[in-house]
């Protein structure tokens, strides 16, 4: 019984990875087919929407460091003394300098800003708006972002794409979608990060990467989701 019990698990098990496998392959594709359909909306054809998908990839692991943030930060210390058997417990303040390196993340940062200053530079009609999209996407991802310790600037994940999505569709309603990446992507990184950097030393971190985080980075994905939901408004 309980030999047939731990191969029936395995045989459990295996099938569980195997279509994990799958359904991330599922996603992969639609990702990638969304992703495409967005670039074409603002001007990219498919050749141009791999290379920056890969350039994006690759990117995402390169951080350019820009300049360095020392800051002082109390750590409390216990020292126990034992005084005719009772045992004391004295806390002691001293403090630390920690410093964290402010750096600018290739995947997540310069390739959406090249992205957008060339999608401008193709519709030049569109800079105006996208600066007020921008502006205002900026403020209310600021609003919301939050500083967590050993994490690092916190963000809701739909805010950026439905702010950046709907303030397109409301600037631009015939043609959203060069305003909406715009929005999207620069205002997450302004709101998210740069209005973010003063204090960031306490974080505890010891980099501070802009538009640094991780593969796909949110800065990116903000501005592919906020062209999608401008499309579909």
């Amino acid at each position: 019984m309980s030999d047939g019990f731990v191969i029936h698990r395995h045989h459990g098990n295996v099938v569980t990875a195997i279509f994990t496998l799958l359904l991330a392959c599922v996603v992969g594709v639609i990702f990638l087919a969304l992703g495409e359909v967005a670039f074409k909306r603002i001007g990219f054809n498919s050749l141009q929407f791999v290379a920056i998908m890969i350039g994006t990839l690759l990117g995402s692991t390169v951080n350019i460091p820009v300049h360095e943030v020392k800051s002082v930060e109390p750590l409390v210390e216990v020292r126990e003394v034992r005084v005719f058997w009772m045992l004391y417990r004295i806390p002691r303040v001293r403090y630390r300098q920690v410093s964290t390196v402010v750096a600018v993340n290739v995947g997540g940062a310069i390739i959406p800003i090249l992205v957008s200053a060339y999608i401008l530079w193709l519709h030049p009609g569109a800079l105006p708006y996208a600066l007020v999209g921008t502006v205002v996407t900026a403020i209310l991802v600021h609003l919301m972002a939050k500083k967590v310790r050993g994490v690092g600037i916190v963000t809701p994940a739909l805010l950026p794409p439905f702010a950046a999505a709907l303030i397109s569709f409301l600037l631009v309603p015939g043609s959203p979608a060069v305003v909406a990446y715009v929005s999207g992507s620069i205002g997450a990184l302004v709101g998210a990060d740069l209005t973010n950097l003063r204090g960031i030393a306490k974080l505890g971190a010891p980099m501070a990467s802009i538009g640094g985080a991780g593969t796909f980075d949110g800065v990116f994905l903000t501005g592919l989701m906020a062209v999608l939901l401008a499309s579909l408004l």
